[in-house]
């Protein structure tokens, strides 16, 4: 790591380490190995564990702490899944969650309670993993848009063939498939971040962790980002405490332009609501939250309410 910031300054390394060895991303001058960052590799273990579980059982408590546990001296990269899943013998986060029915259920047309329930839940665990992420977000190429083939170079065993060497990039351009959505949502999560200023030096405060309506929410950078990933339950007048003040809908996972019902209003604006008590004065917003959703919302003050569709749009 010496060499290579000798070298090239403008260079960042990354370290790729299962033992969670300490010290790999603190400056060698103070005894480490001089990585600017190490892969949060916790996340994506977590969220393939889950894929396994069925949503009624998933803990947000246990999801919290894995999202968040890191060593604050050192700078971190979150991701869903990379490379490992990705190559044959794997399986993707979007494969694990909705199985065999990738291969005749994508169709816009189509009728699937396993897509539908891959789609919610493929968009909840990437925007959840990049609003919670340490120093910086990684994505392995395709699996953006739910890639639903594997990937396996030529080698003795496939009789060298180049058959699964590429990515289908067409179909995030197939309008008659879901795969365009879900790429429209992950251009929108990302320029959501973008759009705040100073996002990953920012830290997260958890104000919701309801283990019995599945929702947590917390805010970072102005940002209030509300799940739920109850598989059945839709939280009407769901109270979120808050700075106060008026918000605007940012960014909403369940709208049509991502795959979604598009159950919440597109544009809509909160007023928090004064609450004392014991002498103490809080702000609560009331907020509709659809099952397997997630809801971002900013102070209209802020920014405009639109950048995150724009984005989502542009090609």
């Amino acid at each position: 790591t010496d060499v290579c910031h000798a070298c090239r300054p403008d260079a960042a390394c990354i370290a790729e380490d299962v033992s969670g060895m300490p010290g790999l991303a603190a400056p060698t001058a103070e005894g480490g190995c001089g990585f600017d960052f190490r892969l949060a590799m916790g996340v994506t273990d977590n969220w393939f564990k889950l894929g396994d579980l069925p949503d009624e059982h998933w803990s947000m408590s246990g999801l919290w702490h894995e999202l968040t546990d890191r060593r604050q001296d050192e700078q971190s990269i979150s991701y869903v899944e990379c490379h490992d899943q990705a190559l044959v013998g794997g399986k993707t986060f979007a494969f694990q969650l909705m199985g065999a029915a990738m291969y005749d259920g994508m169709r816009r047309d189509a009728a699937s309670l396993a897509v539908d329930r891959g789609i919610a839940l493929h968009k909840l665990a990437r925007l959840a993993t990049i609003a919670s992420a340490g120093h910086g977000y990684l994505n392995f190429m395709g699996n953006e848009f739910g890639h639903p083939e594997w990937i396996d170079f030529p080698r003795d065993g496939n009789g060298w063939s180049f058959n699964y060497a590429r990515r289908q990039w067409r179909l995030a351009e197939d309008d008659s498939l879901r795969f365009p959505a879900l790429l429209a949502f992950d251009r929108a999560m990302i320029a959501l971040v973008r759009s705040a200023e100073g996002f990953f030096a920012c830290r997260l405060q958890l104000l919701v962790m309801d283990e019995l309506a599945k929702v947590l929410v917390f805010e970072r950078a102005g940002l209030y980002f509300i799940f739920n990933f109850h598989p059945l339950d839709s939280h009407a007048g769901y109270q979120v405490l808050c700075a106060g003040g008026d918000y605007g809908l940012v960014l909403d996972s369940d709208a049509p332009d991502f795959g979604g019902f598009g159950r919440v209003e597109a544009v809509q604006r909160f007023q928090a609501r004064e609450v004392v008590s014991e002498g103490a004065k809080r702000y609560f917003l009331n907020v509709y939250v659809p099952s397997r959703t997630v809801l971002a919302l900013r102070q209209t003050a802020l920014a405009p309410t639109t950048i995150c569709r724009q984005a989502a749009r542009r090609v």
